[in-house]
């Protein structure tokens, strides 16, 4: 058994990593922290940001070539908070094809620091997974009457998917005024999969061919501009910044559509202050997109005389947060603020050709949609002695809802593929809803020496049902339940405007045994259990006395509703300095393993998408200018799959990454294989295969797997001034 041979492994790799006696952690439960001179292969990251961010405990579920879902402990999507520059930034898209993390380059991405789990209220709120925070190059001032000037270019290649990009940056500065200015592009093919999983053939009845390796909808096309303004006066600061993005194209392989068009612009001011009693920080943004989406190049275009299905979005958010960090003494500190959010959407769909399903009217499948959030919170941060620290704090939120009436295409037809009824009994409906939700944290840190740090905490965090799991309300045309999907798996959805909030209330450990000087070996042990309350999950139509259409397909449409679930899991990462001299540099060997088992405690069914049994184990390597990295990645099957989804199993695997970087004072060359040997295998967080066929008919069918990728090889080459 795979999941033996890991387990095993990786015990049998502890004395060796690791000569354990000492630990130290930071008042928070951090589970990753990386600033700009470790987000390892950044240049070659192919666009993705999200992808930056398994370096860092971080799971991947597959989405468009920029728009990976991260995932953590279990949870992913809206149920992670994720703050870009200090910005609550929402999935404007019936398929989230639009996440947070899209809409900011690898290449702008300076520091990202992950928290899961117990997560500090000042860094979480309506999200019950943890946070991913997110921040650009902060500014930086002349010390002198010389101006400074910085810049950087950068350039890569990525074999698999033909994917070429590059970016550039400038900033100047005097003692006062700071500009900084990014720029970033990438163009990329479609994947290739290790071996054939599909039969080769064209892609759809109206388009091109595919070779049975080629994974269909995997293409993409992005361009990103930021710019930033700051002013400093003595100990303030205050910064302006303007954000642009212009994706033309994005493949998913995993979802009927694709993304043709996604503009967005976002501005932001800041003012941040420090004084002898403390630090203020206020922020001021807002943010538009517009989201388009059509059949892309793999997907049959033509269905009668409709010319494909036009969808459109437009999804705007405003934003105010503010903070003050008082230092009371050398033993406490406390932080107050206010989280203000006020958003709002448009989904409509064009009618197309002249049939009676897809015209004469826009289908809207949400219309003025609204949800505004107040969130008030403190947090107090204690420093009892050497050995001992607490952190408590709580937070108190307040969602609003709503969204104006709808209509279907066509209200005229009748029976299973009509609109009319449907729309009639939403628009019947009391669509308001107000949620109170509670957050709190409990945590303490004993360091009984330089050497050990023991961490317990307790949280209980909510989320409120964002607006397609309230208001999508077509039910009875399954064209139409296939386009309201934002899990990947193929299924067709209808949302519930009784939907109550989740909480999740988590327990987590974490022992972290390190050599005092943090140079030489590290232990790090996290186990953790969450039990979520009135967990959304997937539920048959019948079951909320709905009707649905059935389908041939092998696929379900379904509805969603409150359950309870748990999921508990263990986090182990070690590491440990094998050789430190001048002839070899530094060796090192590191080892990660992470566990989760999620269950629906009202159905008794697995929970959706839920990584199996994992480990990575490496050797890393620095000689003057030289880094090197080896490492194997071990993935367990997958046998506990969701049954109401209809889940696919997968096989356990692995594959060989190779990483390798040198260094000059004003230049880095980065080069990577990945998946050395082109290992064939089923992504276990890939979910079902649409990329290519008559997605909005019958013909595509359940039981194919989204590929993993194939050998890669990378460059990446980067000069700085």
């Amino acid at each position: 058994m795979i999941n033996k041979q890991i387990l095993l492994a990786v015990l049998a790799a502890l004395p060796l990593l690791v000569q354990a006696e000492h630990l130290e952690l930071d008042p928070v439960e951090v589970l990753g922290d990386a600033n700009q001179a470790s987000l390892t292969q950044k240049a070659t990251a192919g666009g993705d940001s999200a992808k930056l961010t398994e370096a860092l405990g971080v799971q991947l579920r597959r989405a468009g070539g920029v728009s990976s879902l991260p995932m953590l402990q279990g949870l992913a999507d809206d149920r992670i908070r994720i703050k870009v520059d200090g910005m609550d930034l929402i999935s404007s898209c019936a398929n989230h094809m639009n996440p947070a993390l899209s809409y900011i380059d690898p290449a702008n991405i300076a520091q990202i620091k992950v928290y899961a789990g117990v997560t500090p209220v000042s860094v979480g709120g309506d999200s019950i997974a943890g946070s991913i925070v997110v921040q650009s190059e902060q500014p930086e001032f002349s010390k002198s009457d010389a101006l400074l000037v910085k810049g950087q270019l950068s350039s890569f290649y990525r074999s698999n998917n033909d994917a070429v990009g590059g970016n550039i940056s400038a900033s100047v500065a005097n003692e006062q005024v700071y500009m900084r200015y990014t720029g970033a592009t990438v163009d990329a093919n479609n994947s290739k999969a290790g071996g054939s999983f599909k039969n080769a053939g064209p892609a759809a009845i109206d388009r091109g061919h595919l070779d049975a390796d080629e994974i269909g909808s995997t293409a993409y096309r992005s361009t990103n501009h930021a710019l930033a303004l700051g002013f400093k006066q003595d100990h303030h600061l205050l910064e302006l910044k303007l954000g642009l993005q212009d994706i033309d194209k994005q493949g998913f392989v995993n979802q009927r559509m694709d993304m043709t068009g996604n503009q967005s612009e976002q501005y932001q001011l800041r003012y941040l202050g420090e004084f002898d009693w403390g630090q203020l920080q206020s922020r001021l943004y807002h943010e538009r997109t517009q989201h388009k989406m059509q059949f892309g190049d793999d997907k049959q275009f033509m269905y009668g005389t409709a010319p494909g299905m036009p969808m459109q979005t437009l999804g705007k958010t405003t934003g105010f947060n503010t903070e003050v960090e008082l230092r009371h003494n050398a033993r406490d500190t406390t932080r107050w603020g206010a989280d203000v959010q006020s958003y709002r959407l448009d989904d409509y769909w064009p009618a197309s050709g002249t049939g009676m399903m897809m015209a004469p009217n826009t289908f809207q499948n949400i219309n003025n949609g609204e949800r505004d959030r107040l969130d008030v919170y403190g947090e107090w941060d204690a420093t009892w002695s050497q050995q001992w620290f607490t952190q408590a704090g709580l937070r108190a939120s307040q969602v609003k809802t709503s969204t104006g009436t709808v209509q279907g295409y066509n209200p005229t037809v009748v029976g299973m593929a009509g609109y009319g009824a449907a729309a009639n009994t939403f628009n019947a409906q009391d669509r308001s809803e107000t949620d109170h939700n509670i957050d709190m944290t409990l945590l303490a840190r004993f360091s009984p020496d330089q050497t050990k740090t023991f961490q317990a905490g307790y949280a209980i965090k909510n989320r409120a049902p964002n607006l397609y799991e309230r208001y999508t309300w077509a039910n009875t045309n399954t064209m139409v339940m296939n386009m309201n999907n934002w899990y990947g798996d193929g299924n067709g959805y209808v949302g519930d405007i009784n939907l109550k909030p989740e909480t999740a209330h988590t327990f987590s450990l974490t022992a972290d045994l390190h050599d005092a000087g943090k140079q030489q070996w590290q232990l790090n042990i996290t186990p953790f259990y969450t039990y979520v309350q009135d967990y959304i999950d997937a539920v048959s139509c019948a079951s909320l006395g709905k009707v649905c259409a059935a389908r041939p397909d092998g696929f379900s449409n379904l509805s969603l509703d409150n359950q309870s679930a748990q999921l508990y899991g263990l986090d182990i990462s070690a590491k440990n300095t094998l050789i430190n001299n001048s002839e070899l540099g530094r060796l090192s060997a590191l080892a990660k393993l992470n566990y989760v088992r999620g269950k629906n405690k009202t159905s008794n069914d697995d929970l959706f998408q839920i990584m199996p049994l994992n480990a990575v184990f490496g050797l890393e390597q620095s000689l003057g200018a030289w880094e090197n990295k080896l490492e194997i990645k071990v993935v367990d099957k997958k046998d506990h799959v969701q049954a109401i989804r209809k889940e696919n199993k997968t096989a356990g695997y692995s594959i060989f990454n190779v990483y390798s970087s040198y260094h000059w004072q004003q230049a880095k060359l980065e080069l990577s294989v990945e998946n050395l040997f082109d290992k064939s295998y089923s992504d276990p967080l890939g979910g079902a295969y649409l990329g290519q066929g008559a997605t909005m008919g019958a013909g595509v069918f359940a039981g194919t797997q989204v590929p993993g990728l194939g050998r890669s090889i990378n460059i990446g080459f980067t000069m700085y001034h």
